[in-house]
């Protein structure tokens, strides 16, 4: 991807006193020609970048503004490389631990030691996840709408998406874009988006920062829940809300308090513990617990 050979050529420009389009097109596997328009994007983006002609020629950045290599030491190159591998782990590939390594010729006195952490970002549906984040990947950076099916509560619709970033949180993926269908910033599931596909129709970029995805905002907290849960449940409800969401009560059980959001997962999440929990509130919360119950043993007798 283009945004990403523009990347690596910067960074090698920052680290060698000087390099030639020759080397360069070697090293990122294309065409002196692209390197050379990529050299001209990289000026018009205001980088100082010097060229000369003739022997002892060749490409540089401007004196003063190229970094000192001292300034990342072996832990926050080592830092960087688990960052690359985990968004490797996403798509399956080792295409930005090959882009690393050819940023880091030449500097491998800085890659020391052994690595500490992995990080592994892929799930069980790493097969129809990695060709949703490359095509929205390259949605992003070519500010081309894409449309796709998406699935929700609420039922199904078409949607037609100005895609701006791929987010990783709460163990999943998510697109964040300005929905032409709803006129407005949208959180997008990516397991729930089908037939993904970017359109030739080129978007105005709208004036949007980064996505407040704290738990406050997306998550308010609207429905204040009480349960009790068996001892033997502890496990969960540390793993799941820490180890302060409860107390012990002098039966052993332990009396869960926190904040909800959504009914129909609090509901859900609730029986999957099946007797191993009781709720207490909200109220409401108790009488769909039971008809649900009452359907089921109609279902299952």
């Amino acid at each position: 991807m283009k945004i990403d050979r523009l990347i690596g050529i910067l960074s090698v420009l920052l680290q060698e006193e000087k390099t030639t389009a020759p080397e360069l097109a070697k090293r990122f596997e294309v065409s002196k020609r692209t390197i050379n328009r990529d050299i001209e994007d990289l000026c018009k983006a205001g980088i100082p970048i010097c060229t000369a002609q003739g022997a002892g020629g060749g490409i540089s950045i401007m004196d003063g503004y190229r970094m000192d290599r001292t300034i990342l030491t072996s832990k926050d190159m080592q830092m960087i490389l688990a960052g690359l591998r985990s968004l490797d782990s996403v798509s399956g590939s080792k295409y930005y631990v090959q882009l690393m390594e050819k940023i880091q010729a030449g500097s491998s006195e800085f890659i020391t030691g052994r690595d500490c952490i992995l990080i592994d970002l892929s799930s069980w549906y790493r097969d129809s996840l990695a060709p949703k984040i490359e095509t929205i990947q390259d949605a992003i950076g070519d500010r081309h709408l894409i449309r796709f099916r998406y699935y929700a509560p609420s039922g199904e619709s078409e949607r037609t998406v100005e895609p701006y970033y791929l987010i990783f949180q709460w163990s999943n993926w998510y697109l964040w874009g300005w929905c032409r269908k709803r006129k407005d910033f949208r959180l997008f599931k990516l397991n729930r988006m089908d037939k993904v596909r970017e359109t030739d129709k080129i978007f105005e970029c709208r004036n949007v920062s980064v996505p407040d995805l704290s738990n406050k905002k997306i998550f308010p907290g609207e429905i204040k829940v009480k349960a009790l849960f068996e001892a033997d449940q502890k496990w969960r409800l540390v793993e799941e809300f820490g180890s302060k969401c409860f107390t012990e009560q002098d039966d052993g059980r332990l009396l869960f308090t926190a904040d909800y959001t959504d009914m129909d997962n609090l509901i859900a999440w609730i029986m999957t513990f099946g007797d191993k929990a009781e709720v207490l509130e909200p109220i409401e919360t108790r009488e769909k617990i039971a008809y649900m119950v009452q359907k089921m043993t109609t279902i299952y007798k």
